[in-house]
């Protein structure tokens, strides 16, 4: 059962806090034994801070080497702490290492949850194509392709994957997770520099199904396979290849959309009927 927000008598406040972060050499945000990762990193420098032990709720768990503009998380943080959001923000970003940054920390509204209140996350990949030179600075956010691709065909092609479906075949199995998600963008463009930039929007995302998505439609987009073959696959629901998945150093979560407050208990109360949902179609399927 999701809980709403803290009520001021627990003696904490909620933090929503804003977060940058080159995810290069972290093993992912979510904690795990044996690794650097940028949930226990940052856990570990809130904690130094106000001398308890800190949980931190991401929007979304990126994956190992995946970067973020723009990732959001709450922190529950003891009363004495919380009265001035910005020297929060400055201390954390003194003990914090370079590649994490804190843009900014703001009391949370009441029933805010990072996970749960979310109703979209947006990513961007970004490719350098038809085996042009990879500049050292961009090899951190960049990713490269030896061959030309075709911006309209790509378009094409990934325009007919928006809305509701069940995204199956470009996800890797996780279990207990569903694989049904609402595409509300999926564009591409190049910018001035060259670079083929994708931009991508959804209420969720599976393991690795931005990548999987980026992977088939450069595939599209190279020639190798037709524009509909993405919308075939999608509906045959048979997985694609680990070879069809792009690398994360390309990948970078821009933004986090929540409801406006006075909407965000009604946001936890539908994600709690749609788990709920979820958990008798199973059930169902089981019988």
């Amino acid at each position: 059962m999701i809980e709403p927000a803290l009520n001021p008598e627990s003696g904490f406040s909620r933090f929503k806090v804003l977060v940058a972060y080159d995810g290069s050499k972290y093993f992912g945000w979510g904690k795990q034994p044996d690794q650097v990762t940028l949930q226990g990193t940052i856990e570990e420098a809130i904690t130094r801070f106000i001398r308890t032990p800190a949980q931190t709720v991401v929007a979304g768990r990126t994956d190992a080497g995946v970067h973020a503009t723009g990732q959001v998380f709450h922190v529950d943080v003891p009363q004495e702490f919380a009265q001035d959001p910005e020297h929060f923000t400055y201390r954390i970003n003194q003990i914090l290492p370079d590649e994490i940054r804190i843009i900014s920390t703001h009391k949370a509204a009441v029933n805010f949850d990072a996970r749960y209140s979310a109703i979209s996350r947006r990513y961007r990949y970004k490719i350098l194509d038809n085996n042009q030179l990879l500049m050292p600075l961009q090899r951190y956010d960049v990713a490269s392709w030896f061959r030309p691709l075709d911006i309209d065909l790509m378009n094409q092609a990934s325009n007919a994957m928006l809305g509701k479906h069940d995204f199956v075949t470009f996800c890797r199995y996780r279990e207990g997770a569903t694989s049904i998600r609402t595409l509300l963008e999926f564009t591409w463009h190049r910018n001035q520099e060259g670079i083929v930039v994708c931009d991508i929007a959804a209420d969720g995302f599976g393991w690795n199904m931005v990548r999987n998505l980026v992977g088939a439609a450069v595939c599209v987009g190279e020639g190798r396979f037709p524009q509909e073959w993405m919308s075939e696959i999608l509906v045959g629901r048979e997985r694609v290849a680990d070879s069809y998945v792009f690398p994360a150093q390309g990948l970078t979560l821009t933004r986090v959309d929540y409801p406006a407050d006075d909407q965000l208990l009604d946001r936890l109360l539908a994600y709690q009927e749609g788990l709920k949902n979820q958990a008798e179609s199973v059930v169902s399927g089981l019988e």
